[in-house]
């Protein structure tokens, strides 16, 4: 073979390997996205695939789940799932307890190199109440980060300086209260993250189900891929 088309041949593969390495995703969640073993750290709460629990929920399989749905469906890699289930966004939680153990700006930064970020939450602070606060988009202290709106700011803003080379979305669930509705798209677009608003999915005992798992993989997918 002539020694020209092997060198071409050979930087031609080292190119194409490098337009279709596979993208590497992260996930900031809660309980929608954790599956028992799937989860890092591995001692985080968990909702799904939980052994000798038993919910009214049929999914029972991590390939059932959205994210896994979605990385499976379209060639992605898991980078970290760092889902945690019950955590809030902010550091208050159910019964106005403090869960900056756990909380969304608390485990930011364990998310690995990912290309992409998907943040899925805000459920917790609608259903436990969390205080709302007021929007501040610069100089948090501790204590504001006890309010939904403080702590979502402080959380796009790191998130972005943090991991500037990934794409950042934020996944907004369906039935939240309008506090945190109207916050979540509002600090979004501040920041210009795009929010995928979910529509219609599914659930039992509160989450989504096999149904509305592919249903979330779906909807994320159609944005994604635009």
């Amino acid at each position: 073979m002539n020694k020209h088309l092997i060198h071409f041949l050979i930087l031609f593969l080292s190119i194409s390997s490098g337009i279709f390495a596979q993208k590497k995703i992260s996930i900031l969640g809660d309980s929608y996205s954790t599956f028992y073993g799937y989860v890092i750290p591995a001692g985080n709460a968990c909702w799904y695939g939980v052994p000798g629990e038993k919910k009214e929920n049929d999914v029972k399989q991590v390939e059932e789940t959205w994210w896994y749905r979605f990385i499976d469906e379209h060639g992605y890699k898991l980078e970290c799932n760092n889902s945690y289930s019950g955590a809030t966004i902010c550091h208050t939680g159910y019964d106005k307890a403090d869960f900056s153990d756990r909380s969304f700006v608390t485990r930011m930064d364990s998310l690995g190199n990912p290309d992409i970020i998907f943040i899925f939450g805000g459920t917790n602070d609608s259903w436990a109440g969390s205080p709302i606060g007021h929007f501040q988009y610069e100089n948090w202290t501790k204590a504001d980060l006890y309010n939904f709106r403080p702590a979502f700011c402080y959380l796009l803003d790191h998130i972005t300086r943090s991991y500037p080379n990934a794409r950042v979305y934020n996944l907004m669930n369906t039935e939240l209260s309008e506090d945190i509705t109207n916050s979540i798209n509002e600090i979004c677009s501040h920041y210009g993250i795009t929010n995928i608003r979910l529509r219609d999915i599914d659930k039992q005992w509160g989450h989504p189900s096999v149904k509305g798992m592919k249903s979330i993989s779906e909807q994320v997918w159609t944005v994604v891929s635009q």
